[in-house]
């Protein structure tokens, strides 16, 4: 069985022989500050009470507050949060973003539970991680399954445990909202915070395919349309390339009709209407599988779904010469070796995907000092620190001859052991 985190440690003990960090600190770093297990009562809407298991890791703070998103999710574990905070440390520091690591999620299938369970479950949750979290300690987000309005529910519980210690009563509700990102934007959220995530993959595709020999109009194939995969195949497409294949959780679809690629303007409306692809009929459109998907002959592949799609099994039938992972964690540490050695470029997810976290910070940053960018300026303030992230870690890669992967795991550690001194 796939131990995400133990993978993880090994690429990061890989790297380290390629930084001048001191041995001390590389092994502190290869386990958590602090792991916190969570059991708390959920009350059903029929009166029957549930115990509930959450967790919230914080893995390093040495550069800020420690950052990162909650999940719901059934198969949630530690070794999987373990691992998610692990990658959060990694990929603040190669954007340079002043937050430190973390991640949380609870075992649970929110798709069972009615709105109301949700709200309890929340702020039941927030409840009991409050001592832990602020705008100064440790700052949450969205992640699998949660969304601006479950930010708020902790946002709520926060603004009320902080009153209740307070002498007057009175609190910074500026303050306040720092507690997460992701908020709703009347409730202090960033402009240009959803499409982040998938602007940010798309700005360091662009970056590198100034670096190498592509064209322009390449052909992708996108695994996971959901938030971040459809706003990369949005900018993608309206840049000019060719969205051949994309795929949601259950259908693949792709574009049989010699029109260079698929209308992701339709399919994008289409999903807006919370249907699945594979209630999707279009001409010239063939429906496949997740797993076929993964093995099409286009320039670019786009993991952007779940953890370890990529592995021993398929690595060897990847016909892709570039891979953007903007899902966390989509290539193993088996299917890595595999396809270094068919030259396949593999830009991380630990750069790729890290413009959602990067305009996380923005949000902090504005709730912080009572301030609100226009989403111009969150874009262009985005594209630069995309862009100098893509470039250090392309000029280290080239300098010690080492994977992306690899590279941007030495920026990472550099700038952590940077501020030892």
């Amino acid at each position: 069985m796939q131990d995400p985190f133990s993978d993880a440690i090994d690429i990061f003990e890989e790297a380290s022989k390629y930084s001048d960090a001191p041995g001390w600190f590389i092994d502190l770093l290869k386990q958590p500050e602090r792991i916190i297990q969570l059991r708390f009562p959920l009350e059903k809407d029929d009166g029957k009470i549930v115990p509930m298991s959450g967790y919230r890791v914080q893995y390093n703070n040495i550069l800020g507050p420690y950052k990162g998103g909650i999940r719901y999710h059934p198969k949630v574990n530690l070794s999987e949060v373990k691992a998610l905070s692990f990658w959060m440390m990694i990929k603040n520091a190669v954007c340079n973003v002043p937050f430190g690591g973390g991640k949380g999620g609870i075992e649970v299938n929110p798709k069972e539970l009615s709105e109301a369970e949700l709200e309890r479950l929340t702020r039941g949750f927030a409840q009991k991680i409050f001592p832990n979290i602020g705008p100064e300690i440790d700052v949450p987000a969205p992640d699998v399954n949660t969304n601006p309005q479950v930010m708020e529910w902790i946002t709520d519980e926060y603004r009320k445990k902080l009153k209740s210690q307070s002498a007057n009563g009175k609190i910074d509700e500026n303050y306040i909202k720092a507690v997460v990102t992701g908020k709703p934007l009347e409730q202090g959220g960033s402009e240009g915070r959803t499409e982040a995530t998938g602007l940010g993959g798309f700005l360091v595709l662009q970056s590198c395919l100034n670096c190498i020999e592509l064209r322009q109009k390449a052909t992708i194939a996108i695994q996971g349309f959901g938030n971040v995969g459809s706003y990369f195949a949005k900018f993608a497409s309206e840049a000019g390339f060719k969205i051949m294949a994309v795929s949601d959780s259950k259908t693949g679809l792709i574009d049989q009709s010699g029109n260079g690629g698929l209308d992701i303007e339709k399919i994008i409306g289409f999903k807006q209407k919370g249907k699945s692809f594979s209630d999707l009929d279009l001409e010239g459109v063939q429906k496949i599988s997740n797993e076929d998907l993964l093995e099409l002959e286009v320039d670019i592949l786009v993991p952007a779904a779940l953890e370890g799609v990529i592995n021993k099994d398929n690595a060897l039938n990847i016909r892709a010469g570039v891979i953007l992972e903007l899902a966390n964690g989509p290539t193993t540490k088996q299917a890595d070796k595999i396809l270094e050695e068919k030259q396949v470029l593999i830009i991380p997810d630990v750069l790729a995907n890290s413009g959602g976290v990067t305009v996380s910070y923005f949000e902090w940053f504005q709730n912080m000092h009572g301030e609100h960018w226009t989403v111009e300026e969150v874009r262009g303030k985005l594209k630069e620190k995309m862009e100098t992230a893509f470039k250090e870690v392309w000029e280290i890669a080239e300098k010690k001859k080492i994977s992306l992967r690899l590279a941007a795991y030495v920026v990472a550690l550099n700038r952590l052991a940077s501020k030892l001194s």
